[in-house]
């Protein structure tokens, strides 16, 4: 039987040959040297995977706390102190990114530009934030990656150099936000000027949902030119964009026509109905 055939089989090859066989294969040989080197290679590439990944949600949670700051810039009576401490929130996630474009030193970015980037939406968007609420405009890409350039000076300590500017070397890195992105940070923005809209009303002011209004209007039309050319995530937000326009286009003509007659201390609760409203109807959880 098959049995028999595999004891026989087995039975070919003495015990002490097999041993001489299997000490022939563990040598180290060119083979697997190579094959030691690639594992040492992935090895350290997947650590640095995960070490981004971990600085980027360090990078995401600060950008949150740093766009609800701003939200109480509206109802806050010390708008300045406010702007201040997010500039100050903003800098300790640019230290982060920091560390980010230390660890891609000699890397080609993209290969891990999926670790890295929920991280650097989410500061854009904080810093979109940040500049909308100071100029009431949106701050290009150039300008944001301006602020991701960092110097630092590391001192050698040798018994021959006497002056100290002979022992500084400047390092320099820099990260740049790719232009996906910055798009990407501009479509999530306009969820926080929604947000900020209906705060505003219910503070009494019925001048900057109209503001708004005009600002998301535009960024809706420069989206749309892009429409289904650009990139999946670009298009695939281009849904919600046009969700927020609609809900600030709506508080608008509920000031227009009702403002008059509907006390302001309710004016925010009317908008919030209508704004589950119009998620019903478009099947929104």
């Amino acid at each position: 039987g098959s049995g028999g055939f595999r004891k026989r089989k087995h039975d070919n090859f003495p015990h002490g040959q097999r041993r001489e066989e299997k000490e022939n294969v563990n040598p180290p040989s060119a083979l697997m040297k190579s094959f030691k080197s690639f594992q040492l290679e992935l090895d350290t590439r997947h650590d640095k995977y995960e070490r981004l990944v971990k600085l980027s949600r360090d990078i995401t949670i600060e950008s949150k706390r740093t766009i609800f700051l701003l939200h109480r810039f509206i109802s806050a009576p010390n708008g300045e102190e406010i702007l201040s401490e997010s500039e100050v929130k903003l800098d300790a996630v640019r230290q982060k990114i920091k560390q980010v474009a230390q660890e891609l030193i000699g890397e080609d970015m993209y290969q891990f530009h999926r670790a890295i980037s929920p991280g650097l939406q989410e500061y854009v968007e904080a810093v979109l934030f940040q500049y909308f609420i100071k100029t009431r405009s949106l701050i290009s890409v150039e300008e944001i990656n301006k602020q991701l350039v960092f110097t630092a000076e590391d001192r050698e300590e040798t018994t021959n150099m006497t002056s100290s500017s002979q022992d500084k070397q400047p390092h320099r890195w820099s990260l740049k936000v790719t232009p996906v992105d910055y798009l990407l940070g501009v479509a999530d923005l306009t969820g926080e000027l929604m947000r900020l809209c209906i705060s505003s009303v219910g503070n009494g002011d019925i001048d900057t949902p109209f503001e708004l209004s005009q600002f998301l209007r535009q960024i809706y039309d420069g989206f749309t030119f892009i429409g289904n050319t650009g990139p999946y995530e670009v298009s695939k937000k281009l849904y919600t964009l046009k969700q927020s326009l609609a809900k600030v286009e709506n508080a608008c003509y509920t000031l227009k026509v009702r403002g008059s007659e509907i006390p302001k201390h309710m004016l925010a609760d009317v908008f919030s109905t209508k704004t589950e409203l119009i998620d019903q109807e478009e099947g929104l959880p």
